[in-house]
């Protein structure tokens, strides 16, 4: 309830679940995302990828899976992608040539939208300007909260 009254605050039509890991918190996480949609809210889950649940994933409007690339030291598990839906999404982290080299490979085989970020909100012309030199189907967006500062 304490969160469903900041939220409506705000008069805003979209809800971005986002974490640590929202998934851990499953529970509480299905109650929130179901009296959202009451509201008729627009719900986005932000996840890591490392967790599952069929009943959340199909109520919410849009899954966006966070893969980590090779500069991030962590390993997504690939195979969650196939449980991914078309209103679905990947979001790929970009810091270096081998990180865009990695989301190029997920992007071609990848059936849903792509979301590639510059790491830290730099380099964003550098990375538009690779992915159009290549063709790919994917967005550039930049990470919003770290050039307006938000943690």
């Amino acid at each position: 309830k304490e969160i469903l009254n900041e939220v409506e605050k705000y008069r805003v039509k979209s809800v971005c679940i986002t974490g640590g890991e929202p998934m851990l918190q499953l529970d509480d996480l299905k109650k929130l995302v179901i009296e959202l949609k009451k509201k008729k809210y627009f719900v986005l889950l932000e996840t890591n990828g490392s967790l599952y649940d069929r009943y959340l994933f199909n109520k919410v409007d849009c899954v966006s899976m966070d893969m980590k690339p090779p500069s991030s030291g962590e390993k997504s598990n690939k195979s969650f992608i196939k449980k991914l839906k078309n209103k679905d999404q990947i979001k790929i982290v970009i810091a270096d040539r081998k990180d865009y080299d990695y989301a190029k490979k997920i992007a071609k085989k990848s059936k849903i939208d792509v979301i590639l970020q510059p790491k830290g909100g730099i380099k964003i012309k550098e990375l538009a300007d690779n992915v159009l030199k290549d063709k790919l189907n994917v967005r550039v967006l930049p990470q919003l909260h770290k050039i307006i500062n938000v943690r």
